[in-house]
């Protein structure tokens, strides 16, 4: 059966191309193209989407206070579609944090063009909004508290260095999330209190969107929380997030953990690669590490939590009913990559504990209340 798509947009231009261009899509339908909130409620009325692509700024209603009245009313899947997202904008990031699956960020100019080269990024954005469910969004609360070619494929990246001799008491956890994880990890970053080991983040997220949703989480957590800078130490009560378009390895200074920032090809179609950052993390830290991959699409980060759970390190994958698109879980899952499925709610109790792979095996109910 096809996704149903609607479109909500202020200009003919992108209301016109976007039906052009999803329409040619095998498995979307696009069923309307409004002009504004207000029209799209009509059309709505009539056939209800499976999906909604937004913009945010429409006359008689933006896009967010649509957003949220819809969230309220009756959770549908959302990809915003905006020129606001280009700029990394507060009010995009307020889009995500109302419950959009999605960001795809729209120029100012050659906006028709830009359109029409990007058939498979709107295909892929609307098929994994399509599998989002927001029954599973987390509720925030006031608390401050893969295949072989993969490995091939991240070896341009990594350098394939071992893991060194544990001479570190050092912990460090490695998170890997895309569709749904903005959510996500706002929920357990702000759980987590100074004392927690040194964190570092592959969020699939356009590079624009990084520093702002890096700083949006520094306000709101306990822990700092910043957009990773090459060469910049792991610390306790420090949260490092891969830039946008740009790959996050961990790497061994003597005992110490530090962070590399590079370029390179994509791996598993995207930069930052989860499967790098797993990788680089089973390389650095060995048993030392914790890996925890979480919601999103597809396979991104199920080859690199097997090389971490191979090297001794503590494996956790969210569970189906917490993820939004329980994608990248399930099949690291189906690898064999990981030592326990725990609910998004029991994850900052787990990195906390910071237990290893044989502590928790020992007594995980005590570690995971």
């Amino acid at each position: 059966m096809a996704i149903r798509v609607l479109i909500v947009d202020d200009s003919a231009v992108v209301r016109q191309v976007l039906t052009e261009q999803l329409a040619a899509i095998a498995g979307i339908e696009v069923i309307g193209a409004a002009r504004d909130p207000l029209f799209a409620r009509q059309l709505m009325a009539k056939q209800w989407p499976d999906v909604i692509v937004l913009d945010i700024e429409m006359p008689r209603m933006d896009g967010l206070t649509f957003l949220r009245q819809l969230m309220n009313e009756r959770p549908t899947p959302v990809v915003i579609c905006s020129t606001l997202a280009e700029a990394g904008s507060d009010i995009a990031l307020q889009a995500l944090s109302a419950g959009a699956v999605d960001i795809i960020a729209k120029p100012k100019l050659g906006l028709r063009q830009f359109l029409e080269e990007s058939r498979t990024l709107l295909g892929d954005t609307i098929r994994a909004a399509a599998q989002a469910r927001l029954d599973r969004r987390p509720v925030f609360g006031p608390s401050r508290g893969a295949a072989a070619s993969v490995s091939l494929a991240a070896d341009v990246v990594c350098s394939g260095e071992r893991p060194p001799p544990v001479g570190t008491t050092e912990r460090v956890v490695a998170i890997g999330t895309s569709t749904g994880g903005t959510q996500a990890l706002e929920y357990i970053l702000t759980r987590l209190p100074r004392t927690v080991p040194g964190i570092v983040i592959v969020q699939h997220m356009p590079a624009q969107f990084t520093a702002a949703f890096a700083a949006r989480l520094n306000q709101l957590c306990a822990i700092e929380v910043r957009e990773a800078c090459d060469g910049e130490r792991v610390l306790p009560g420090l949260a490092l997030i891969a830039p946008g378009n740009a790959h996050l390895l961990l790497r061994r200074s003597g005992a110490q953990y530090r962070v590399e920032v590079k370029g390179g090809p994509l791996i598993s179609r995207h930069r930052p690669s989860v499967n790098v950052l797993f990788r680089s993390t089973a390389q650095a830290a060995g048993p030392n590490a914790i890996g925890i991959i979480m919601t999103g699409m597809g396979d991104d980060g199920a080859r690199g939590l097997l090389e971490m759970h191979q090297a001794g390190a503590l494996t956790i994958a969210q569970d189906e009913q917490s993820c939004v698109v329980y994608g990248m879980p399930k099949e690291a899952v189906k690898l064999g990559a990981v030592d326990a499925v725990l609910t998004l709610e029991q994850l900052p109790a787990l990195i906390c504990q910071a237990p290893t792979r044989f502590e928790y095996h020992q007594r995980p109910q005590a570690i995971t209340p």
